[in-house]
């Protein structure tokens, strides 16, 4: 199977769902741009009201059970009208383009605020986190598994529960998971020309340390990597192309978040 590449460009490119655009939209875009009429923005909310539905069921699909998908849509409208609100057509840029970031945003905001994460699967992590670092630095390479159960004194099958478990905490954007992690505060959107040049630097700059590091993880995790976030895969469309079990690809996409945090953390990001 051939790799494929991590483009820099593609690291959180938004899932998008076609809304079909008619003349009565265009003269509504046009009425809240130039005049700022209210009734216009809530017939552009309305009309792309199925984008939140969208992204709150992607965002569902890698969470537990327990966690409402209408919590998800309410706070999705949100990240919708803040898009409506900013969206500058004569850009040339599709709305769905620049809302779905926006929406998703609003979510992953929202779960944040409810807190959902056990503490039991932040300790999992921060002590994998630890130990994957340690043995990194230790030995210079990318640890095993069982050099990491050796490090925990736990076996594989235990290592493999708690990267099920951490599994449920990795939702969102690569940038927000690599960078937030589960006890900080993740990075917000990614930046846009409205958030002035620094902002867009410091994201470039993040994403190119990104994807320096993701070339430095084990080609198993790399390719897990890569199917998830550039080429927009589920977990069981790659179990799949691998032939594992979708638990499998979710353990070895915990241990690859793990790893880039690690590896991210150690140079200096």
């Amino acid at each position: 199977m051939t790799e494929p590449d991590i483009n820099s460009d593609n690291l959180d490119a938004p899932e998008e769902k076609p809304s079909r655009t008619t003349p009565a939209i265009d003269r509504a875009w046009t009425r809240w741009v130039e005049d700022r009429d209210e009734a216009a923005r809530d017939q552009l909310i309305v009309h792309y009201s199925p984008l939140v539905k969208f992204v709150a069921g992607r965002v569902a699909a890698g969470l537990p059970a327990g966690i409402d998908t209408g919590e998800l849509n309410g706070t999705g409208v949100f990240g919708l009208m803040d898009a409506v609100d900013r969206f500058d057509p004569s850009r040339g840029f599709k709305f769905e383009t620049f809302a779905v970031p926006r929406i998703k945003g609003a979510i992953l905001d929202g779960l944040r605020a409810l807190d959902w994460v056990p503490r039991s699967v932040r300790s999992r992590s921060r002590q994998i986190e630890t130990a994957v670092a340690k043995l990194g630095n230790q030995f210079k390479r990318a640890p095993t598994d069982e050099e990491i159960c050796a490090e925990l004194g736990i076996d594989n099958d235990e290592l493999h529960k708690w990267l099920s478990t951490i599994s449920v905490a990795n939702v969102g954007p690569l940038d927000h998971v690599v960078g937030g992690g589960l006890d900080g505060e993740q990075r917000q959107l990614p930046a846009s020309p409205d958030q002035g040049p620094d902002a867009i630097v410091e994201d470039q700059e993040l994403r190119q340390t990104m994807r320096s590091e993701i070339r430095g993880l084990p080609e198993r995790e790399r390719t897990v990597v890569a199917l998830y976030y550039d080429e927009g895969m589920t977990l069981a469309e790659i179990g799949s192309v691998l032939g594992v079990t979708e638990s499998r690809v979710s353990q070895i996409h915990s241990k690859a978040i793990i790893m880039l945090r690690a590896r991210m953390s150690a140079a200096g990001v």
